[in-house]
């Protein structure tokens, strides 16, 4: 009974999709006050519920958006993405991707690339990348804990081209630069010829678990028009938080 309750509370913050107090709790299951009350701290006490800020509201916490989040397969997370991307490749007349953090690696799972038959581009091709060499792998190496990112640098890292970084000192400057402007870059780190730019994908409270990003020819993909487009996907990078969390919702 008690879990019972505990569930009944979770789905009715969830299906809410917006702060929800404890009024609003009670009159949705009938139970006592002090039962709401009390079955809402230890929904707390678990982070199965979190408080955004306003005092005396609830929504769904960092560790349910997490175990939500753990089960949701790489076709969920396109169906959710998948049309954001297409608007973006429109946009941009550029090739879009979306890449996903698990298992301490970066791996691309979705790629759109232009309509226009005129324009040459580049497909990135699916899976791990590099975590010292690819803007996307770097969009959430630079947004991890400490220890993780110990754990990169301290590694071997490849030398793709005469371009990559492959000193501890020049990636962990290059994540204090990605940090500042909230972007990542790849200049040729991979392939001679083909440049980069990602913009991590944040979830809830639970950090950088994606990245999207652009990439084309280096003869289109100078500096300032990476920079032009890192801007682009930083915005949106937040639409497609937002998507992936409402799927998350609807489905808890």
């Amino acid at each position: 009974m008690h879990l019972d309750r505990l569930m009944s509370l979770l789905e009715i913050v969830a299906v809410a999709g917006r702060p929800v107090s404890v009024a609003e709790v009670q009159k949705a299951t009938n139970l006592p006050k002090p039962t709401c009350y009390r079955l809402i701290q230890s929904l707390l006490e678990q982070r199965l519920l979190d408080q955004p800020g306003e005092a005396g509201k609830y929504v769904v916490g960092e560790r349910m958006i997490r175990i939500a989040l753990l089960g949701k397969s790489d076709v969920d997370v396109r169906k959710c993405a998948a049309p954001l991307l297409k608007a973006a490749t429109a946009q941009f007349n550029e090739t879009v991707f979306l890449s996903r953090f698990r298992d301490s690696k970066v791996e691309i799972i979705h790629v759109a690339t232009p309509n226009d038959p005129a324009r040459a581009f580049i497909h990135p091709g699916l899976g791990v990348r590099p975590m010292h060499a690819c803007s996307c792998s770097k969009a959430i190496a630079a947004f991890a804990e400490p220890e993780f990112q110990d754990s990169i640098v301290s590694c071997s890292m490849k030398q793709y081209t005469e371009h990559t970084k492959t000193t501890e000192s020049e990636l962990r400057a290059e994540f204090a630069q990605i940090v500042a402007r909230g972007f990542a870059d790849c200049d040729q780190e991979i392939d001679l010829g083909i440049a980069s730019v990602a913009a991590p994908i944040t979830i809830g409270n639970i950090g950088a678990t994606f990245s999207v990003g652009a990439v084309g020819p280096i003869r289109r993909f100078g500096k300032e028009y990476r920079n032009e487009i890192g801007e682009k996907l930083i915005d949106l990078a937040g639409k497609i938080s937002g998507a992936i969390q409402l799927c998350n919702v609807a489905e808890v």
